[in-house]
C-alpha cells in the first residue's frame, strides 16, 4: 500500500514531506503534491512532516477523500519528481 496526499495539501503544498522520502516518490503538481503509489514504500516517514495531516496511508483515508488515492495515481504519472523543500503556496 502507498500513502496518499489529501485534501488539506490543496493551495498549501507544503513540501516538507518530499525531502524526507527515501525514494522519491512526491511529485509536483500545481496546487498540491502528489505521490507515487508505484515508487512509494510505505515508510511512514512523510507523515509527521506535514503541518496539515494530510498524508495518509492508503488504508486510512477518510471517506470523504477517498478520491484523492485515484487523483495521486493519475496526477503522479503527470507531474515531475519533488525532491527539495520550496516555499508553501500559502504563505506566498
Amino acid at each position: 500500500m502507498a500513502h496518499v496526499v489529501c485534501e488539506p495539501c490543496m493551495d498549501c503544498k507544503y513540501t516538507n514531506c518530499v525531502v524526507v522520502c527515501p525514494v522519491e516518490a512526491f511529485r509536483e503538481g500545481e496546487r498540491m503534491v502528489y505521490i507515487d503509489p508505484t515508487v512509494c514504500i510505505d515508510c511512514d516517514a512523510c507523515v509527521p512532516e506535514c503541518p496539515v495531516d494530510a498524508i495518509y496511508p492508503e488504508e486510512e483515508v477518510p471517506e470523504k477523500w477517498r478520491h484523492y488515492i485515484q487523483l495521486n495515481a493519475e496526477m503522479a504519472a503527470k507531474c515531475p519528481v519533488i525532491t527539495e523543500k520550496k516555499k508553501p503556496l500559502c504563505e506566498s
